[in-house]
């Protein structure tokens, strides 16, 4: 074989070798793509999703579907080839890895964040919606968390319910960060608990604990800290079970309440229709924004939703590249939600409070 014949086969060769390479080499990337979407009203896995004892229900029509959004695991390596496949989808998103997954979470955390997040926004379902019925819901300030080698680990635990806090009585959660750290570090705090083991039973007695403070070491501002977090553990006048397996995340919580209130109220509050819709919900029923709008409009249109419930601070990004045939409705409360279903039940959709990309 000719020298300069060798020569340009040999060069042609180490190109495809490094473009090969280069395709194939890591990117910091994850994808995103449409999940299920579950009809809160119906079931799911051959169980009601959403099931109510000790009160009265109503029969219900229609959909009010939640929607979730599917991603690569925290562990995924994804080529360049991916990227640019998935970059060149309609139906899929890449986005960079560490949107996904903050530096240095592992797969395990990053599920329990989400199982801990979805738990956490059925409690604030449940309270929204029957707050929004005028319900009454009981509260009691807990441990939520004590972080490994705080001065609290192995005094205070999971699940203590939270009396008082130097003598002053605890009614809600942020009073527990007030109290203390009104203290010096080093300082000596005496938390008045019932023991998680005691915590159920009536007219259980209650115990002082003294513990020692110590310096912050996060970015905030320098206090005194015990390594506690602080939540209230709901009670409520009647059980209600929300069964939806393998979800996580807080941004069913909007479309759990609407459930729950549909299910408590004799009015039929889709009147039929195919609604759909995403957002975090808290104990006052405000609505916050959550991540990956544009794959779950995707997914709810492809099911047959008409109409799409969105968190308002995701209107801007839902209204660039809205499915043909779903109507995007902007909602900030539990209450515009209601006013909005009203609406589309009444056939007064031209009411409705519209998403712009503006």
């Amino acid at each position: 074989m000719p020298r300069r014949t060798a020569t340009l086969l040999a060069s042609t060769l180490t190109l495809i070798t490094l473009l090969c390479v280069a395709l194939l080499m890591p990117v910091p990337y994850s994808e995103m793509s449409p999940g299920p979407t579950v009809n809160t009203l119906g079931e799911h896995s051959g169980e009601p999703v959403l099931q109510i004892s000790g009160r009265k229900t109503y029969p219900t029509s229609g959909h009010l579907n939640m929607t979730t959004v599917r991603v690569t695991s925290a562990d995924f390596t994804m080529n360049l080839v991916e990227a640019v496949s998935g970059w060149l989808s309609s139906d899929e998103k890449v986005v960079k890895h560490d949107i996904l997954y903050p530096k240095g979470q592992t797969a395990q955390q990053a599920d329990q964040q989400n199982a801990e997040e979805f738990t956490q926004s059925q409690d604030s379902a449940k309270v929204a919606a029957l707050k929004e019925l005028g319900i009454s819901v009981g509260g009691r300030v807990i441990v939520s968390a004590v972080v490994k080698g705080a001065p609290a680990e192995g005094v205070l635990h999971a699940g203590d319910v939270i009396k008082a806090v130097d003598g002053t009585t605890v009614k809600a959660a942020a009073d527990v960060a007030k109290l203390v750290t009104k203290h010096q570090p080093g300082e000596k705090v005496v938390f008045t608990i019932v023991p998680v083991k005691n915590a159920g039973k009536k007219g259980a007695a209650t115990e002082d604990l003294s513990i020692t403070t110590k310096k912050s070491n996060d970015s905030g501002k320098s206090r005194a800290v015990v390594g506690i977090q602080a939540g209230v553990e709901h009670t409520y006048p009647f059980k209600i079970d929300i069964k939806l397996a393998d979800v996580g995340g807080p941004s069913a919580g909007l479309m759990f309440a609407l459930g729950i209130v549909d299910k408590l109220t004799p009015t039929d509050l889709t009147g039929g229709k195919f609604v759909a819709g995403t957002g975090t919900i808290d104990d006052n029923g405000t609505v916050g924004p959550i991540g990956g709008i544009d794959m779950k409009t995707i997914g709810a249109r492809s099911k047959g939703a008409q109409y799409f419930l969105t968190p308002s601070d995701n209107c801007a990004e839902a209204a660039k590249d809205t499915p043909s045939g779903l109507t995007l409705v902007k909602v900030k409360t539990i209450g515009d939600a209601m006013d909005a279903l009203k609406d589309i039940r009444t056939g007064n959709t031209a009411a409705l409070p519209s998403c712009s990309a503006s």
